[in-house]
């Protein structure tokens, strides 16, 4: 909706682990979205960290659209949702995602079950093939209080390029490994150089993981696994900078990175 991409995606829970703003300009308005943490049962202060940006985020909003697996059957973590965002006190838009992987004649019981909760509105939508999204959009945008815009019409998002550096390179990651490694990956951008005379932006990140063996898998068989990730990230920053990109990687080892407030901090999770 906002028009670029500002979030990475991959088929892994926990994906999005930052606070991500992107704005969105009207000729009559503003819409200011908040892309969070997906909620969660926590099991390192890594995990904390994003429930409550989460949580946190919500009950500063004007309006939560809450996106939930219309193709997952509904258990207690959803009831566990529905009652924190009760307590938040904000209207809330349930978002039934993937519809293009459910049935027909399955949705309006869903739908009709989703009613138990005060939703303003509930819209099936698939983020796939753009379904209702246009129709998600018009519903937020009525459900949006009138006031002055938060930010110049010129205004994306607030994250600082660094972040879409660490978050290209994680994408990659994400995309080529499987198992426990994306839950135990994170990226760090040691140095950020501005494009040069020739056009060259040199990037240097260390890609960071609990475990020898982790590294191990990461590097690959001669370097295989480093260089895919390299290659397929380095492409996609050329993109994103619009500008020639070196891409440098290492792979470093610290145990227990996810209770190190430190480098969490470090990580932007805040």
């Amino acid at each position: 909706m906002v028009g670029s991409k500002l979030a990475i995606v991959s088929d892994k829970p926990q994906t999005t682990r930052n606070r991500i703003v992107g704005v969105k300009n009207y000729e009559d308005g503003q819409i200011v979205f908040t892309d969070t943490p997906g909620i969660h049962r926590p099991l390192h202060r890594m995990n904390v960290r994003m429930v409550d940006l989460a949580v946190e985020t919500a009950r500063h909003g004007d309006l939560v659209a809450l996106v939930r697996d219309a193709a997952v059957p509904a258990g207690s973590g959803d009831r566990f949702v529905r009652d924190l965002l009760g307590k938040a006190n904000v209207p809330v838009v349930l978002v039934l995602n993937k519809i293009d992987r459910l049935a027909k004649p399955k949705l309006l019981p869903m739908i009709e079950a989703a009613r138990s909760f005060p939703f303003v509105e509930i819209v099936p939508v698939s983020a796939l093939d753009g379904t209702n999204v246009d129709r998600l959009e018009r519903i937020l945008r009525d459900h949006l209080p009138e006031g002055e815009p938060l930010y110049p019409r010129d205004f994306v998002t607030d994250q600082p390029e660094r972040f879409f550096v660490g978050e290209i390179v994680r994408e990659k990651v994400l995309d080529f490994t499987r198992d426990e490694l994306p839950f135990t990956t994170a990226v760090v951008v040691d140095r950020f150089e501005e494009p040069d005379a020739n056009g060259l932006m040199r990037l240097y990140c260390s890609i960071v993981v609990e475990r020898d063996s982790q590294k191990g898998i990461l590097v690959g068989r001669g370097g295989e696994m480093i260089k895919r990730i390299g290659t397929a990230a380095r492409v996609d920053l050329e993109r994103f900078f619009e500008t020639r990109v070196y891409l440098d990687l290492l792979v470093k080892v610290r145990s227990d990175w996810r209770e190190d407030d430190r480098v969490l901090d470090e990580l932007g999770m805040k």
